[in-house]
């Protein structure tokens, strides 16, 4: 798998535009004194199968933010870690159990703002190894995988549309099975998907 893992590095090199769950709502006009907090996602590409996946995550239904939605493993930028990079990795070992060391890091994405007040940094990362799968109780209902063709299939992805605060909110969406993979991850995927057909 080394033309994929090229692929995927040469597509990360040089700066991009920067995405929001705003991107499809022009209307938005967001506050400049805003503060964001950092974060950071992994993208992980396993090689473990006949064919490439992404390993996300359903988050548990009883957490107070985005409960039952598709994720990536990651979270918010602690003071111990050195960067978003070690953030995303070390929310990867606590939420799915992947250990240190295995996630051979690529690049990443350009940052993504969330309505929820997070710089977030989508991490791509190579995993060539399978591993044991440990959901982090009470955070992670389910890990899963998806075929990585499927992901970086632009016409795999719908808009669609929901009423949010009063107003109707349009995201992206790439279902898979009985996954309904929307909102940032959808986009975050989507920018990835971008960047690869674009080598």
């Amino acid at each position: 798998m080394v033309d994929l893992t090229e692929s995927l590095r040469l597509s990360l090199v040089g700066p991009g535009p920067e995405s929001s769950d705003f991107d499809l709502n022009p209307g938005v006009i967001l506050p400049k004194d805003r503060k964001l907090r950092p974060a950071g996602v992994l993208i992980a590409v396993s090689l473990a199968s006949e064919e490439p996946m992404v390993i996300l995550t359903k988050r548990a239904s009883g957490l107070k933010h985005h409960p039952g939605q598709i994720a990536f493993a990651g979270g918010k930028q602690d003071k111990a870690d050195q960067d978003v990079i070690a953030a995303a990795l070390r929310e990867a070992r606590e939420e799915i159990g992947l250990p240190d060391g295995m996630a051979r890091v690529v690049g990443t994405l350009p940052v993504h703002e969330t309505i929820t007040g997070f710089r977030v940094t989508p991490v791509v990362a190579i995993i060539e190894h399978d591993f044991d799968v440990v959901a982090e109780p009470g955070e992670v209902d389910d890990v899963f995988q998806v075929p990585l063709a499927h992901v970086l299939d632009r016409d795999a992805y719908l808009i669609e549309s929901r009423i949010w605060r009063g107003k109707r909110r349009y995201y992206f969406v790439v279902p898979y099975g009985p996954y309904y993979i929307w909102g940032a991850t959808a986009r975050m995927l989507r920018g990835l998907a971008e960047r690869m057909g674009q080598i």
